[in-house]
């Protein structure tokens, strides 16, 4: 069966002047145009193409890949808006329309909006920026500390709202974020918390001691690397502490916390010195 907006394997069963035409099944003869047709392509050779509609409507093939496929969220540029709505470029000849009723904001030419693509009721390909429709609904089997990869959509008063392993939507709280996301960037995260209605929350390191514990080694190993002191504290800012460890202030307290505990470290001169003993030895008694 052909899938249209997606990559099909089709066999060659017709080469004319213009091209060649593929065994496309229920849709019929499908035109490849002879600009997209390989070398030295023959009849009955399985090529693979990305299906489509031409500016005519016509079911059409190319051997270009977009840069997002029916059932994929991305972000895309808006070259044009009409009377019908807003096209954007997916990276192939004809644009892609979002129409109005999908805009989840009207949008605006040259600016890049993070949208999914669908096929609506009459097969064709559009685009839709009202994401939350197009969020998985099968059972969510996410475990706590589970890593993920994000893509970031947009921000909210809470945070940013961010697409999990292309299928789910979560949150990344603004409180719990210590560096710049920009919309369409893909990171890596992690699994906070499934709540009893099934929204999750994210962050982007590991949650709670595991993340301390990640956290324990890489103090040492700066300690060690710098004369056995740095001057970062409990008191030091929010900013100093990411910039070098890339957590938040919380999370450095809790780690240092337990690095003094176990006595590895003493508080000096605004700063944490590393004891003579452990600077000689090769990690941390766990």
């Amino acid at each position: 069966m052909v899938e249209t907006g997606k990559l099909n394997k089709l066999r060659v069963i017709k080469k004319v002047d213009f091209g060649i035409y593929l065994e496309g099944e229920e849709a019929g003869e499908i035109l490849l145009p002879l600009r997209y047709v390989p070398e030295n392509c023959e009849v009955d050779d399985i090529i693979e193409v990305f299906i489509y509609f031409d500016s005519e409507d016509r079911i059409i093939a190319t051997t270009e890949k977009p840069y997002a496929m029916v059932g994929q969220f991305a972000l895309l540029k808006v070259i044009s808006v009409n009377s019908v709505g807003a096209f954007i470029d997916w990276g192939l000849p004809k644009d892609l329309l979002v129409p109005f009723r999908e805009q989840k904001q009207e949008m605006e030419e040259g600016k890049s909006y993070v949208v999914f693509i669908y096929l609506d009721k009459s097969k064709r390909i559009a685009a839709s920026s009202k994401l939350d429709k197009f969020f998985d609904t099968l059972p969510i089997s996410f475990q706590e500390g589970q890593e993920v990869e994000l893509l970031i959509c947009y921000q909210t008063d809470l945070g940013y709202k961010a697409i999990i392993n292309g299928c789910y939507g979560g949150v990344l709280y603004k409180n719990e974020v210590f560096q710049v996301l920009e919309k369409g960037q893909k990171i890596k995260g992690f699994i906070k918390k499934v709540r009893d209605d099934k929204k999750i929350d994210l962050c982007l390191h590991k949650p709670g001691y595991k993340k301390v514990d990640d956290l324990l080694e890489k103090i040492i190993d700066t300690l060690k690397k710098r004369d056995g002191f740095i001057p970062v504290g409990d008191k030091s800012s929010t900013k100093i502490i990411y910039e070098l460890f890339g957590v938040s202030k919380r999370t450095y307290k809790k780690a240092i916390g337990v690095l003094f505990k176990k006595r590895l470290i003493t508080f000096e001169n605004n700063g944490i010195k590393l004891k003579e003993k452990i600077r000689k030895k090769g990690g941390i008694v766990k």
